[in-house]
Parts: structure tokens; sequence; C-alpha cells
């Protein structure tokens, strides 16, 4: 796999990398030897169930890297996503209903964590570490995960429905979600070249193929091979639940190919594209997207940075929260 990335250049990379890494954790409370003593093979166990997940399904990849940052845009890192009941909770809202998926992953990663530490690891932290090893599993870069997060006992399905960004989003919206999270123009081009893996319902970017924004027509931003593939794949009126690809031609290897893809149209979902094709990302996102198209290592850098700076948003420490049992069941 290419990395741009002299030897120098590597150097001053991973020592300001350090530095960050330290300040967050001066910030934050978290550190990246939290279960030394309470549970020293905890990464160990979340990788080897992991890699066993995506021998299953290589998809599962994207699902996990996805509970995480759905997790961590509502109520911070607190699991709170994973949290079963009412209809009102995070798995019903529109942007977890049919799409969230990779529950009973989660409920394995953790039934064999509490096998060799009862009660100690959080569900908080299986999902940062799932995310984290999904990535590498899927040939991109890791990072060293700051940990102990506490788990959070309220699921606030209105919440997601007003703070996860939307396919459907304009640039400046999703911009200013991201904002809301503290994060920044890198973060929102960086994280969302998540997208070169997993996959997408037709529901999620049907509005592109016919009659976009009322023009009566599709998407022009859409290249047209791609286009009549997803107009016979998804017809109108058909079974919106139907997925393909985000990463089209590259679609379980986690690499910088998504960038490339928006280049020529090749975006599948209006979110995407708009990072290349919209007036107003000519001078906010159209330059990182054109950056990370020509150097993976650039984007592997800033993608494990932008996963560190999420991991830490609106974090449980201390006495604050609890450490779930169950994870999809707040502790009686």
């Amino acid at each position: 796999m290419k990395r741009s990335c002299s030897s120098s250049g590597c150097y001053f990379w991973l020592m300001n990398m350090n530095m960050f890494l330290l300040l967050l954790a001066v910030k934050s409370e978290l550190t990246t030897d939290f279960y030394k003593s309470s549970c020293p093979n905890v990464s160990k166990i979340v990788r080897r169930e992991v890699k066993k997940a995506l021998t299953n399904e290589m998809r599962m990849a994207a699902s996990l890297l996805c509970l995480h940052f759905h997790d961590c845009f509502v109520n911070g890192c607190d699991g709170s996503i994973l949290l079963d009941g009412g209809d009102d909770g995070e798995k019903s809202a529109v942007p977890n209903l049919n799409s969230a998926r990779g529950y009973d992953v989660v409920d394995t990663i953790k039934s064999s964590v509490e096998s060799e530490c009862d009660g100690v690891v959080s569900c908080a932290d299986i999902l940062a570490i799932a995310a984290r090893d999904s990535v590498f599993l899927s040939g991109g870069p890791s990072w060293k995960v700051l940990l102990g997060r506490r788990d959070g006992t309220v699921s606030n399905g209105t919440l997601a429905n007003e703070a996860l960004p939307a396919p459907f989003d304009p640039l400046d919206t999703i911009i200013s979600k991201f904002a809301n999270m503290g994060l920044n123009l890198t973060d929102v081009v960086s994280l969302s070249g998540a997208h070169t893996i997993g996959r997408a319902r037709c529901t999620l970017f049907s509005n592109r193929l016919s009659n976009f924004s009322g023009t009566g027509a599709p998407d022009t931003t859409l290249d047209t091979d791609m286009l009549s593939d997803l107009q016979s794949l998804c017809p109108q009126n058909g079974d919106g639940n139907v997925t393909t690809v985000l990463d089209r031609n590259s679609s379980d290897l986690f690499d910088n190919h998504y960038f490339e893809n928006l280049l020529s149209g090749k975006g599948l979902l209006s979110s995407d594209q708009i990072l290349f094709s919209s007036d107003e990302a000519n001078s906010t996102t159209k330059p990182l997207v054109q950056s990370y198209s020509n150097d993976s290592g650039l984007f592997f850098g800033d993608f494990s940075n932008s996963m560190i700076k999420m991991g830490n948003i609106n974090i449980k420490t201390g006495t604050d929260g609890e450490i779930r049992k169950n994870c999809r069941v707040i502790n009686s």
C-alpha cells in the first residue's frame, strides 16, 4: 500500500502525534495504559474477536467503525448507542434504524472481556478499540487508543436525529454538526473517508437518481455509468433496503480510493460527493479531498488523529456513568 512519507517526515509526524496524544490524555483523563493492571489483555481479546467477526463478514469492519462514530456524536463516547429499549432510544433513531449493526459482535467481545476481567472494561472503550482494529485489519492505519471511558445510562434518539450528519444534509450543515462536536474541516473530510469501506441502502442515495432536489433530473455530479448501475439496482418504488458498496471498486480495503472516486463523480452518497463537487467545497473541503486522493499517508495520519479526537467527545470518567456488565442494559 502506498505511503508517501519520507523517513524524516515520518519522524516528525510521529513526534507530533505523540505530543498530540499526550495533550489529549492530560485534557481528557484517558490513558493508553488504563487497563494495564486491571485487564492487561483487553486489547488482545478485542482484536481476536474483531478478527473472527471480519473473517465471517468483512463488512463488519465498517459496521463496528460506524457504531463508534454514531455513539460519540450523541451524548459523547459513552456506549449509549448499544442500549436496548424505548421508542426514543438511539437504536430507533432514523440514522441508526436498519443501518447501524454489529451489536451482536459487541456482545461477543464484551462477553469475552468479562470472562477475563469482570466488571472492569466499559462498553464505550470496547467500541473505541474495535473501531481501531476494524480499520487496521482492513488495511488501514493503527493508532494508540486512549482508554478510561465510562458508560452512560441514557440513550437519546431525539438527539441522535438532530446531531448525526445525514446523507441528505448540505455541506454547511455537515460542517456545523462536526463543529458542534469540536471537530474541524480536516476532521470532516478525513472521517468521511471511513466510507472507503462498507455499504449503504438504496434509500440513502435514491434521491440522487431522479428528480434530484426538485430538478426533475438525476444529480448531475454523479458519474453517468454509475448512475445507470444504481438506477437498475434501486428502481423507483423498489426495495429501499437493498445495499451497494460505498467505495466502488475498492469496497473492503481501507485506502484513499474513496477520495479518488469523488474526483470522478463516483461518491455514492450526496454527503460524500458534495465534499468535492459543491460550490461551498471549493473554499472548504475540496482541497483536502484532492490532497488525500494523492497521498494515502496524509489521509491515514489525519484519519488517525481525527479518530483520537472524536473518541474524546464528552467522555465520562471517574465516578460519572458506570461500567456496564451487559452493553444492552444499564446495571440494575
